[in-house]
């Protein structure tokens, strides 16, 4: 698909009055869950209704949805990760890791398998600090069977991480280095040396935050210095999709999510954006471990 790029044309909006819609996640009924800093979480109807859920406040970001219907979401400025019920009741979730507090926490992904893993982009007490420097000190949490340990250490500001479709890799958003790595797991959990996928950078200057498979193996990449969204084949080979300088359309696009019954519906969520921006893919997203849950 390397062929495939997209013009202003290609995009409509979706969701009105959003604050910091930074992750989206998507059910198969057509409800979205939008992470809105008004409280925690904006429902999205199919028909466009809104519902603010919860008072969080501070700067909820990455989440997913648990198989029991609440969200796991990371809050960056409160440093600790929650559970927020449907009702809007949250309780923290994780907020320490070796009996050290977790720091910038950005993000909760879940496997096929059950499992949780959830990125700190810095343990600075301002982590903004770790965007304006080198500071090699992001990581990756794996909360499974064992319970929650540090299974990848030493990354340039972790923001989202998506496991593969078999299983067999954990990619990582490293924003301040502005690339893709990615490490083998192994059976038990842990986790092998990291490499580069891609493009190092992915540009000059590149800040990179959200990363999202399609069904045919591709990783869809978010840029927010330049409003860009990038596709990485499986073989590494990267090009450009779109790029929005003036941000009419993304402003600092910080992930995207396929949706839709098809799965070819793609919504494009930003850190100054108040609505979403919306097209289609030529290519269905991969499933996410909830996509097929009631």
């Amino acid at each position: 698909m390397a062929d495939f790029v997209l013009s202003p044309e290609n995009f409509s909006f979706f969701g009105e009055g959003l604050s910091r819609p930074e992750c989206i996640v998507a059910r198969p009924d057509g409800t979205l869950w939008v992470s809105d800093n008004r409280g925690s979480a904006t429902r999205l109807a199919p028909g466009g209704s809104h519902t603010l859920i919860g008072t969080l406040g501070g700067k909820p970001n990455g989440m997913t949805l648990a198989p029991d219907g609440t969200l796991l979401l990371a809050n960056i400025a409160l440093r600790k990760f929650y559970r927020l019920f449907p009702d809007g009741r949250h309780e923290v979730f994780l907020d320490s890791v070796d009996g050290v507090p977790v720091g910038a926490a950005n993000f909760v992904g879940r496997d096929n398998l059950g499992r949780y893993w959830l990125s700190v982009s810095s343990r600075l007490e301002n982590h903004l600090e770790a965007l304006d420097r080198d500071v090699s000190d992001g990581y990756v949490i794996l909360i499974d069977q064992q319970g929650p340990r540090i299974v990848v250490d030493g990354l340039l500001f972790t923001n989202e991480v998506r496991v593969d479709a078999a299983g067999r890799y954990l990619y990582m958003a490293e924003t301040r280095a502005g690339r893709v790595s990615r490490a083998p797991i192994n059976d038990d959990g842990s986790v092998g040396p990291k490499e580069v996928f891609g493009p190092d950078p992915i540009q000059q200057g590149a800040l990179i935050d959200g990363i999202c498979f399609d069904s045919a193996g591709n990783l869809w990449v978010t840029e927010i210095t330049r409003n860009q969204l990038y596709m990485i084949a499986p073989d590494g080979r990267c090009h450009l999709v779109f790029e929005d300088q003036d941000g009419t359309i993304l402003d600092h696009p910080s992930s995207l999510t396929f949706a839709g019954a098809d799965l070819r519906t793609v919504y494009v969520g930003g850190l100054n954006m108040t609505r979403l921006a919306v097209f289609r893919s030529p290519i269905p997203g991969l499933p996410l471990a909830h996509w097929n849950e009631s």
